[in-house]
């Protein structure tokens, strides 16, 4: 049977659903125009996508996280949320079980290990959480309902019903976050129909039960924004003066790097590392009690293609490098045990 038979006897099974009481008039107008658009552009049976909808619900809740993200917060509220021993110890359980496919994705995309372990980790605490809502409800609601954003959202709707269609998925049971990312990986649906990959060559992407597709999925979507094989992510930056008008620090919205390291290093910017005047840099400052500057490169920008914060750049790069030195230092006593 096709995946496009399958997709339709899914939604001949459904029966619609009563309206919710607190739905504004836009969730179900959205939905009659979506239907008929899903038709127009791709088509889908207009009363199948309408049958499909009205099985969706509204839910403020989803509207209300939407307006207070993580991403909202001060760098040392956000940072303790992510760098914990106990995010550590499964990051450095994660890769010792999952360690060959992590180096063949580095040796395929180019990707150091502790950058995917850490995506992984923060994205979904290496699968325990993948996400309550179910994604139809979270992207119909945000579609319709969000006007901040509605544009977006009601495009990766559309993204959500081609994937259930190629990848016979049954779009009613896929859960995920309140934005509508799924798997141990969170992708958008726009990003698992142009980035996931079967890396465990099964035939299928499944980004819910493979981690191996999930690693190489990380890994081509890192790659195909730009990653710099070999290049540093980020570094600690102290400044020596007052900074000048000219140059403003970036804090929580990303800007690709733009300036020469050259220019920083005159305006009184140190750092420890000995890179090329040439480089281009972002010069970050990050809220806490101390203010903490550093200098993101190319890679840290690319991190910050996955989730658009410098917080979470932040987060995945320190907690990568967290997981990548307690595995080298429990290495290192199983060496000296053996011996």
């Amino acid at each position: 049977m096709g995946p496009m038979r399958v997709w339709m006897g899914i939604l001949v099974a459904c029966v619609a659903s009563p309206v919710i009481a607190d739905e504004p008039p836009s969730y179900r107008a959205g939905a009659e125009s979506f239907a008929s658009d899903m038709a127009m552009r791709h088509g889908f049976d207009r009363d199948e996508v309408a049958t499909l909808l009205a099985r969706a619900s509204y839910s403020q809740a989803i509207v209300d996280a939407m307006r207070r993200p993580y991403e909202g917060k001060p760098w040392h509220q956000y940072r303790s949320i992510f760098l914990t021993r106990a995010r550590i110890r499964g990051g450095v359980s994660f890769w010792r079980a999952n360690r060959e496919l992590l180096e063949r994705a580095r040796a395929t995309f180019g990707i150091p290990p502790e950058i995917i372990v850490a995506v992984i980790g923060v994205e979904t605490g290496y699968g325990a959480n993948l996400g309550h809502h179910r994604v139809i409800d979270a992207l119909t609601t945000l579609g319709f309902s969000y006007p901040e954003r509605s544009d977006f959202f009601r495009k990766e709707l559309e993204e959500l019903l081609l994937l259930s269609r190629e990848e016979s998925i049954d779009p009613l049971t896929i859960k995920g976050s309140y934005a509508g990312a799924v798997g141990l990986s969170q992708f958008i649906p726009s990003s698992y129909r142009a980035y996931a990959v079967d890396f465990d060559r099964d035939g299928r992407r499944d980004l819910w039960g493979s981690a191996a597709d999930a690693i190489g999925s990380v890994g081509s979507y890192l790659q195909q924004h730009g990653w710099r094989a070999g290049e540093p992510v980020a570094l600690e930056a102290e400044l020596t003066r007052a900074l000048p008008k000219e140059i403003l620090p970036a804090e929580k919205i990303p800007e690709q790097p733009d300036r020469s390291l050259g220019t920083l290093r005159a305006a009184g910017i140190s750092t420890s590392e000995n890179l090329p005047a040439s480089t281009r840099v972002t010069l970050l400052r990050l809220d806490a009690p101390d203010p903490e500057y550093w200098l993101g490169l190319e890679n840290f920008y690319v991190i910050t293609r996955y989730n658009h914060s410098n917080l979470y750049a932040m987060a995945v790069y320190q907690l990568g490098g967290e997981i990548r030195a307690a595995l080298a230092a429990e290495d290192a006593g199983q060496r000296a045990r053996a011996q």
